[in-house]
């Protein structure tokens, strides 16, 4: 297995590789750091490296992950990465590239797209909808039945309630609680939930 990035995120997803007890062969990152934990090489990104491997994204940034992803899908395959320690229903669909942390729950019919990042002891009711590279923080709570549509960021601890739809690259800050649906591209926060403002919807399709 690979990991593509070296940063913070894949310090995690390492640590994430060892805790289950499996290998890690090397790194790879357009600008690689001076240095990795335990010392290990990190490589410039190729064809000839990455070619027909088992590659994980560890890039935070949604943006980011899906233009790489973009980048190298017809070189390599993309392995699911999930934590020991993480509960996931048996009636829950996870897609090709997601990585899901400690103590996360993911209860029955959760449908989860590609190259998500589902963060530590994050909590996903049933009939949830994930859809492609999403990032749901550390202890954010998603009630029955939301949709989360491609590319949001859903901030640390935040709490959902059932039934609403959050938009395409919407981001909802930490600790927010979201009563009613958000728009594409806006950003949430506070208590109740409120657009403070929208971002990045005249870089987007």
């Amino acid at each position: 297995m690979i990991l593509y990035g070296a940063r913070g995120q894949a310090k995690v997803i390492y640590d994430l590789i060892l805790s289950n007890n499996q290998l890690l062969e090397y790194l790879v990152d357009d600008h690689p750091p001076d240095h990795f934990s335990h010392h290990l090489e990190i490589f410039k990104p190729t064809q000839a490296l990455l070619q027909n491997k088992e590659v994980i994204i560890a890039i935070g940034d949604n943006k980011v992950r899906e233009a790489i992803y973009h980048q190298i899908k017809e070189w390599c395959r993309f392995e699911i990465m999930q934590h020991y320690s993480a509960y996931v229903s048996r009636f829950t669909e996870v897609g090709e590239g997601t990585v899901i942390m400690p103590n996360v729950c993911i209860n029955a019919e959760v449908k989860i797209g590609k190259h998500c990042i589902i963060n530590t002891a994050s909590v996903i009711e049933h009939e949830c909808v994930i859809e492609d590279f999403v990032h749901i923080s550390p202890k954010a709570a998603l009630a029955g039945n939301i949709l989360i549509k491609k590319g949001a960021h859903v901030g640390l601890g935040a709490n959902i309630i059932q039934g609403i739809t959050i938009g395409k690259n919407a981001v909802i800050g930490a600790g927010a609680v979201v009563l009613q649906d958000v728009p594409d591209y806006a950003v949430v926060v506070g208590n109740p939930g409120r657009i403070v403002r929208f971002v990045g919807a005249e870089n987007n399709g």
